[in-house]
Formats: C-alpha cells, sequence, structure tokens
C-alpha cells in the first residue's frame, strides 16, 4: 500500500486485479470480499495471539519451553460491518488463552 494525502491507497492495477480474479460487479461483491479479507485477517491474528502467548509457532516443537500446548479450536460469530463473521478460536491445553482480538 502505498500512503498518499494521509491515505491508504491501493495501487489501480492491484485493484483491478483484485476485482477481475474475484469476479465483483456489485457492492454487494465487494461486500463479501471485503468480509472474507477481514475474516481471515482477525483469523490469522488470533493464532498470532496464541503463538505469542505459548511462545512457540504451531509445529515447532523445538522453541517450545512450556508444557501447555494447543488444543483445538472453538468457533465464535463476531458481528461486524461487513456481516456476521465466523472465527475459530484457538484453545490451550491449560485454559489460559484469552484472545485480545475478538
Amino acid at each position: 500500500m502505498v500512503k498518499k494525502d494521509d491515505e491508504r491507497t491501493i495501487p489501480k492495477d492491484v485493484l483491478r486485479a483484485f476485482i477481475k480474479e474475484n469476479n465483483l460487479k456489485t457492492a454487494e461483491d465487494v461486500q463479501h470480499a471485503l468480509r472474507d479479507i477481514f475474516s481471515g485477517t482477525l483469523q490469522e491474528m488470533l493464532e498470532a495471539e496464541m503463538d505469542q502467548n505459548l511462545g512457540y509457532e504451531k509445529h515447532d516443537d523445538s522453541n517450545k519451553q512450556t508444557e501447555n500446548r494447543r488444543n483445538g479450536h472453538s468457533q465464535k460469530t463476531v458481528r461486524s460491518e461487513y456481516g456476521d463473521i465466523i472465527l475459530d478460536v484457538p484453545r490451550d491445553r491449560d485454559g489460559e488463552f484469552e484472545t485480545l482480538t475478538s
């Protein structure tokens, strides 16, 4: 992204490629695409929070400094301006993980 006049803008060629790739034709199509991007971003933030909480990334047992570990996910519905988003919130074995994201 390029910063211009205190606003973040995306280059036109990137936008056009995104529109073509996602076959965006209506405002509703754009809304759904933005919801998917927002959802994916939130999901990755949750996973990064778990990595930080445990002190190691998923499948990186060589850096594991704790007995606590990942223990699946729980679904959570989050309301946003893009509509309802279903997230898979990670859980840890000891039940210590509290999300900041959702």
